[in-house]
């Protein structure tokens, strides 16, 4: 059977393509997807495979029950998009100003309802339930995973799996991890009250750009000095604002950044370094601030027994041709709340394209869509594999 589905996968690939592009063509931004989810639960609607709509938020969760009996096993795919201008030349361009899927969840979208009109097609051979569920708002925390979990959709759920497009790895190859691979990801946010003043009298002001600066400067510290070396973090600023005339002393400036991690206990040395680091910069300057640190998506952390069901099984797929493990990224995804409801894998399908070395979230970004197929055939034989392993 397995053989017939990755045939009906490669015959129905031109129709997955289509969707990828309708999608990149109309994209919308976190927690806006209502045209996207009726998009998607339309289609669910044509093919005659129970859905339920607005779960959490603008999430479909669609259910299909085979013939005979076993395991409940889910498969997650993201669909919002980025608030970046598409500067690729191609015909399926982004047709929003400023919104753009930069980062492969048109795809994601296009493999999980295109496995679900294969795995259709063989309802009256199949064992167990596919949940599949299609996720709202994952660029944007508190995200859509969290309150799709909260809505129930992983109650009847014996594993869940997932995977992501990955353009930095080359076409055929699938990467994961037996324990964490994608990084805790928050953020937050800083205003630095001084006193401003004349840029040619300092001395009669608390200059809330030099505090700044020393407070971005004292943050470098505390990864290098003040953490384990074992413990791996990073603390970047993204955006520091002050001042709006050259001749003008500020009297505030803001610091916006995030904050990466592995470990919980990491996450909260950091937060107390970072007010330590605050207060006493501060209090020496004679000046106050205000800290928001905003706990984003847990880290990505992935059940061993499933990853080695997900690595042993893709390597039987004929298109993949290196199925192995991988660093931790420091990029965050929140799919790490599936994980902790549910045993499950989350895993990276290698999407390069050539001649395309634009990274994820770039105006360029775009992926090889070859890749999906590979995807969606992981997706069936993940799930055929686990029906026999767990009977």
């Amino acid at each position: 059977m397995l053989s017939a589905i990755h045939s009906l996968i490669d015959n129905t690939y031109e129709e997955m393509v289509e969707i990828r592009r309708y999608l990149h063509q109309h994209p919308e931004l976190s927690f806006q997807e209502t045209e996207t989810a009726k998009y998607i639960a339309n289609y669910y609607e044509k093919l005659g495979i129970p859905y339920k709509k607005n779960i959490g938020g603008n999430g479909v969760v669609a259910t299909l029950e085979g013939a005979k009996p076993g395991k409940t096993i889910a498969f997650r795919a993201d669909f919002d998009a980025l608030p970046i201008q598409d500067e690729k030349d191609v015909s399926y361009k982004s047709q929003v100003p400023g919104v753009m899927h930069a980062c492969g969840h048109d795809g994601h979208t296009a493999i999980l309802l295109t496995f679900a009109k294969v795995m259709q097609q063989f309802q009256s051979d199949l064992e167990g339930t596919i949940v599949f569920i299609h996720q709202h708002a994952e660029e944007y925390a508190p995200g859509g995973a969290k309150p799709i979990v909260e809505a129930g959709a992983l109650k009847e759920v014996d594993a869940v799996f997932g995977t992501h497009l990955w353009a930095p790895l080359p076409l055929g190859s699938i990467y994961s991890s037996h324990q964490a691979i994608m990084a805790g990801a928050d953020r937050f946010e800083i205003t630095i009250e001084g006193q401003g003043g004349h840029g040619a009298i300092p001395q009669d002001t608390k200059d809330a750009i030099v505090i700044g600066a020393e407070v971005v400067s004292q943050f470098q510290q505390i990864v290098s000095r003040r953490l384990n070396p074992l413990d791996p973090a990073v603390i970047s600023i993204g955006i520091f604002e002050a001042g709006n005339a050259f001749n003008v002393i500020a009297d505030q400036s803001k610091l916006i950044g995030t904050v990466r991690h592995f470990d919980l206990a990491v996450q909260e040395k950091i937060i107390q370094e970072m007010e330590q680091i605050l207060k006493g910069i501060c209090d020496s300057f004679g000046a106050s601030y205000t800290f928001n640190y905003i706990k984003g998506y847990p880290p990505v952390i992935n059940h061993s027994e499933q990853t080695d069901l997900v690595l042993k099984t893709v390597r039987e797929i004929d298109e993949v041709n290196l199925a192995t493990t991988i660093e931790p990224l420091m990029v965050g995804e929140d799919f790490s709340y599936y994980l902790l409801e549910r045993p499950g894998s989350f895993f990276l399908t290698g999407a390069n394209l050539e001649g395309n070395n634009y990274p994820h979230h770039h105006p360029k970004f775009d992926i090889d869509e070859r890749a999906m197929a590979i995807a969606a055939k992981a997706f069936a034989s993940i799930y055929l594999t686990y029906q026999n392993q767990y009977k």
